[in-house]
């Protein structure tokens, strides 16, 4: 008989890796199918925030993805024979609570490339060629019907994640309505090529009527940019180095423009959905499964990175015998966050084809840095609070004499936060389970950056999440209401 697996997920992008990330550096025992024969090859999502960076550097993965990105380049909006320069982000000097206030230009590719050696570093591997063709759950686990080259296969898992993207055989098998709509009259072709005639320190665009326009991305570290052409409605999207090269022409009047050594190609209609709902029993989605974006802001990747390492720590901790309630708060925190950056995205794809300045402008909202679970399962309104922060809220980073606050968090625990000698005893006579993740007790007593950045006043105890976001404040009643909270995240202590 098989052996049942901890969890089993079905797509290996940025979402489906970043978790399998987490869950291998919990120990817990995991697989990683993808359907396709090997990695995806194209730049396709391209945008990582800051908030998405934070993540990586949690998951160790964050040097690497430094070294391969680069900040956005300023636009060069090309009207008739001027060029206007034109920032779309501002980029800021890293301050003592968001290390890395910028975001980062990276192809798909090479994000996947990243996490994939990072999976590898902690013993994992993707599974490439093999499809998930139906599974059935029960109480107690899920089996799935798995095929590929060595023939057919059925694992057994104590959960099933869908992480297989927009068309997602998990979500479709699961009967869970996807709700939106396909503008299938607005297309854009997609192409990474090699390309001649234009300088490398823009993106440059091509305004054209009728929300029609040409934009070429350089590629960072590459001699490649990512082109993007709107298509009228029934034309057929040009095929090939010569065709795609007199699209190009006709649109910028620029006949030193051609494109060579097209690296991949394809056609995109925008995708504005979001599915009805994340769980169904054992069975969970995550990424473009449960929410399809246009591609302005960059935000779909991004969203799909956070919902895995929202999911990881709560599958861990139910696995280790924590209330399978926890697992409730996935969809509850995730699925209202998406349906804000549905919008979100969509506003502003809809106002690059109408040329709206505000469009092509880039600020904290897509960074999300600001995202907060406030007010959900976890982090109920009318808790205690600091002057700026409370329970939901991204717990920001501070720096600390020859360290920073995230080198503390950074790892797979739950970090307790002590300031004041009240919030000290209490954090020293907490209890905390043998199982699931570790707790980490620090003291900020002599930090002059946290108080400032925390907005402290007084006696405080602040209970960080694995995710990083903050699961109880504490400034009166330290030690009973922080019991409280942490018994709604951890298996019961032993007596």
């Amino acid at each position: 008989m098989n052996e049942t697996l901890d969890v089993l997920i079905a797509g290996a992008g940025p979402a489906g890796t970043t978790l399998a990330i987490d869950l291998a550096r919990r120990g817990l025992a995991a697989r990683i199918i993808d359907k396709a024969p090997h990695s995806f090859e194209g730049s396709r999502a391209k945008g990582l925030q800051p908030r998405t960076l934070e993540v990586f550097d949690d998951l160790g993965a964050l040097d690497d993805v430094l070294a391969g990105s680069s900040d956005y380049p300023r636009l060069g909006i090309h009207l008739g024979p001027l060029a206007v320069p034109w920032r779309m982000f501002r980029n800021r000097e890293r301050s003592a609570d968001v290390p890395y206030p910028n975001t980062r230009l990276m192809p798909q590719y090479r994000t996947d490339a990243v996490l994939h050696d990072r999976l590898e570093q902690l013993g994992g591997k993707v599974e490439y060629g093999r499809e998930l063709l139906e599974f059935a759950q029960d109480a107690t686990s899920v089996t799935a019907t798995v095929t590929g080259d060595s023939g057919t296969e059925r694992i057994t898992a104590r959960y099933l994640v869908g992480a297989d993207g927009g068309s997602s055989a998990v979500r479709k098998h699961l009967g869970v309505g996807f709700l939106g709509e396909t503008r299938e009259g607005d297309r854009m072709l997609i192409v990474d090529a090699v390309t001649t005639g234009l300088s490398r320190d823009r993106w440059h665009v091509w305004p054209g009527v009728q929300g029609r326009f040409a934009g070429a991305c350089p590629l960072p570290h590459t001699d490649l940019f990512q082109w993007m052409i709107r298509l009228s409605p029934d034309e057929e999207p040009p095929e090939g180095e010569e065709a795609i090269t007199r699209r190009i022409r006709a649109h910028t009047r620029n006949r030193a423009i051609a494109v060579r050594d097209i690296r991949w190609r394809s056609v995109f209609r925008p995708n504005i959905r979001l599915a009805e709902a994340y769980r169904r029993g054992r069975v969970f989605l995550a990424g473009d499964a449960a929410h399809v974006h246009t591609p302005a802001g960059a935000q779909g990747l991004n969203t799909g990175i956070q919902d895995a390492y929202n999911l990881g720590w709560k599958l861990g901790q139910v696995l280790a015998g924590a209330s399978p309630r926890l697992l409730d708060s996935y969809e509850a925190e995730r699925l209202p966050i998406a349906a804000g950056v549905l919008g979100l995205s969509t506003k502003k794809y809809e106002g690059i084809a109408k040329l709206d300045p505000a469009s092509l402008r880039r600020g904290k909202d897509e960074q999300q840095l600001s995202l907060t679970y406030h007010g959900g399962p976890l982090a109920p309104a009318g808790g205690d609070r600091t002057t700026t922060l409370q329970a939901g809220d991204r717990a920001p980073d501070a720096d600390l004499p020859g360290s920073r606050l995230f080198d503390t968090y950074r790892g797979p625990h739950f970090t307790l936060v002590a300031y004041g000698p009240k919030a000290a005893a209490a954090s020293d006579e907490l209890d905390w389970p043998a199982a699931g993740a570790p707790l980490r007790r620090i003291t900020a007593d002599d930090r002059p950056g946290f108080r400032s950045g925390y907005g402290v006043e007084g006696d405080t105890l602040l209970l960080v999440r694995p995710d990083g976001y903050l699961g109880h404040i504490a400034t009166h009643d330290f030690l009973e209401s922080t019991r409280a909270a942490v018994s709604t995240m951890t298996p019961e202590v032993a007596e």
